[in-house]
């Protein structure tokens, strides 16, 4: 195969992708998941897009084996998060970005194994939840 009997295939390829936009929209295996596009093997998904066997999430784009978490993209295997990016197996975090196998964290970004940190700052469990409440009432009135 020569370099323009390669570009020929591959523009024929790519070319093929774009008119079939309208079939790679379908959900595959999916259950009750309601507006969501190019979902795979999930459950009880709301206005999402490529998920994959994830369940209970809402809005969330690019997640795998996410569950019960809102307004997320590019995570995998986290659940109970809200407007997390590129996260990896955790749990409850808010506003967080890039973060590995951490619990409890809000608005931190890069962390690794991090459990009840705020800002990248850690704070005991009690503080956690007080600091936590008073912001989202702050955000919320702000918003």
């Amino acid at each position: 195969m020569d370099r323009l009997e390669f570009e020929t295939k591959y523009r024929k390829l790519v070319s093929s992708l774009d008119k079939s936009a309208d079939k790679s929209a379908l959900n595959f295996g999916c259950h009750a998941c309601e507006r969501c596009t190019r979902c795979t093997d999930s459950t009880f998904c709301t206005d999402s897009r490529s998920l994959v066997r994830s369940h209970y999430c809402a809005s969330c784009t690019d997640c795998t084996e996410c569950s019960h978490s809102r307004g997320c993209s590019g995570c995998i295997a986290c659940s109970q998060c809200v407007d997390c990016s590129r996260c990896i197996s955790s749990a409850y975090l808010e506003q967080c970005v890039a973060c590995t196998k951490c619990n409890y964290c809000f608005g931190c970004v890069g962390l690794t194994r991090r459990d009840f940190h705020i800002l990248n700052e850690p704070y005991d469990r009690a503080t956690y939840f007080e600091i936590v409440r008073k912001l989202k009432a702050s955000l919320l009135t702000n918003a």
